[in-house]
């Protein structure tokens, strides 16, 4: 019976019909500051809701501030892993959570970044290790956000490394696993076929086409991708409820992108 607590905590993170994730990650205020759409956490985390995200990942410090839809609008996930942009190495992601600490604040699962080629690749993996037993005893989901990350890759979205790195998430015992889009839907169909449990996707850098991130999407979802884990295309957007939308409509309703862009452009 132990197990039914980790699969309520799914169906809080996830749509409960469709089973895919439109999730909102908006934990960059530890790595780049108070950059647009980080700054009322309250106002975004709202817009994110109303316009169909399953859930949300914040910080610990941040959880407060998104009370009012963290009460069981939307699904609360605890981002566990931090670095900043003005440190000697961002991408050694370091544990600052618990999954016992999220638990405390209500959370419903919890999430970790683990840049698979860094230098301190095997810190991390030994986090992943321990979060991953902390979630298997606590019942907890684990998102474990993989990448190709580090001074000897030259392509962060090879097929073979992001394949790799996904394999690798749920080797080690993550229940959903977050990675880089490789680019077209059969390269990412080898990812999503390779990994034994879901695999979401990533937005890349901030773009200025609502196309791009759309037909991104859509793509991915016809590779198998179990959804989104969608940061600056979503909260940096001047509409976060629309763009939102447009996203949740192609993932939930399986709508095209022509018809997904009208809830962005009107």
């Amino acid at each position: 019976m132990a197990m039914e607590g980790k699969k309520i905590r799914l169906n809080r993170i996830r749509d409960k019909k469709t089973g895919q994730f439109v999730i909102v990650p908006i934990d960059h205020g530890v790595t780049a500051g108070p950059i647009k759409g980080t700054v009322d956490m309250a106002a975004t985390i709202g817009s994110a809701y109303e316009g169909g995200a399953t859930a949300v990942v914040v910080h610990k410090g941040m959880a407060e501030f998104g009370l009012e839809h963290l009460c069981g609008d939307i699904g609360f996930i605890l981002h566990l892993s931090a670095s900043t942009q003005l440190g000697p190495d961002p991408t050694a992601k370091v544990l600052v959570s618990t999954v016992e600490e999220a638990l405390q604040l209500g959370a419903d699962a919890v999430s970790v970044h683990i840049n698979v080629g860094a230098e301190t690749e095997k810190d991390m993996l030994t986090d992943l290790g321990f979060v991953s037993n902390e979630c298997r005893e606590w019942n907890v989901p684990l998102l474990a956000m993989m990448y190709p990350r580090g001074p000897d890759i030259t392509d962060p979205y090879d097929v073979e490394l992001v394949k790799h790195v996904a394999r690798l998430g749920a080797e080690l015992g993550a229940d959903i696993i977050k990675t880089n889009y490789t680019g077209n839907v059969d390269t990412f169909m080898e990812v999503t076929k390779g990994c034994p449990v879901p695999v979401i996707i990533a937005g890349g850098p901030k773009v200025n086409s609502d196309r791009e991130v759309l037909q991104m999407v859509y793509d991915a979802m016809k590779a198998g991708a179990a959804g989104i884990s969608i940061g600056r295309n979503i909260f940096q957007h001047d509409n976060v409820k629309s763009i939102t939308k447009a996203i949740s409509r192609i993932i939930l309703e399986g709508i095209e992108v022509e018809d997904a862009e009208t809830e962005v452009t009107g």
